[in-house]
């Protein structure tokens, strides 16, 4: 990607101050765009802020408080990219018989978390611009003990085409990332690290993913004009195993 290639573009990026979307809006700047970080853990935005190094304004949002979303978009102005990495909600991995109800439907969180923030950030939207969400391998490739995660991913690769039919000009694609290694994880402790080894034995690319390997993916549907309702899948290969 060009040095310049986001010149002066105004790119907001919520569940920026952490894992993939921070790595996201680094990369913004770094491409030359105003950059807002948006997220709602206090622990994420000191660490954004010291990342950011005053390059990239890093702000306190809910993806679900649509006061907090309208006044942050208010602040942009005109957004020439809108990028929704937030988890948005808490994910229960265990047979779906085994599960409750509101364990299943909070997974969802993620869903209306990205449906409010793309309601709320369209009217701000450049006619010009993009708008990209994140799914999730498991969206595709189903695992036992996945059920509310697959669902909620492939939820929103469907409401991803469905918006860029209904938002044309504007371009809205999803990117699927594999493992990658986020704060995702940290729940694990000391046995992350053999776990997710565990985790991607057998995958083409044999490793954990990099953030910054997905919000590569992220950055080019910014700037590839000709994409839209697109899925970029950044996993290893998992899909394929």
């Amino acid at each position: 990607m060009a040095t310049g290639a986001l010149q002066g573009m105004n790119v907001v990026v919520i569940g920026g101050t952490s894992g993939i979307g921070l790595a996201t809006a680094l990369g913004a700047s770094q491409l030359g765009a105003n950059v807002w970080a948006a997220g709602r853990s206090a622990a994420h935005i000191e660490k954004a802020v010291a990342a950011g190094a005053g390059r990239i304004k890093v702000v306190s949002v809910d993806t679900h408080d649509e006061a907090a979303l309208k006044a942050l978009f208010a602040e942009v102005g005109v957004i020439d990219h809108l990028v929704s990495a937030a988890t948005g909600g808490s994910r229960t991995l265990k047979p779906f018989l085994e599960q409750t109800e509101d364990q299943f439907k909070d997974a969802f969180g993620k869903l209306w978390g990205y449906a409010k923030v793309v309601r709320t950030g369209a009217p701000f939207m450049a006619k010009t611009g993009s708008i990209t969400l994140v799914s999730g391998a498991p969206a595709r490739k189903i695992k036992a003990n996945s059920s509310a995660l697959s669902c909620v991913g492939a939820s929103v690769e469907t409401l991803v085409r469905c918006l860029a039919s209904e938002m044309a000009p504007i371009r809205v694609n999803v990117v699927s990332p594999g493992i990658i290694d986020t704060a995702l994880f940290d729940w694990m402790g000391d046995a992350r690290a053999e776990r997710v080894a565990a985790m991607v034995k057998g995958q083409l690319v044999e490793r954990v993913g990099r953030p910054e390997e997905v919000a590569g993916a992220l950055l080019y549907l910014m700037q590839n004009g000709y994409a839209t309702g697109t899925t970029v899948d950044v996993d290893g290969g998992q899909l394929l195993r």
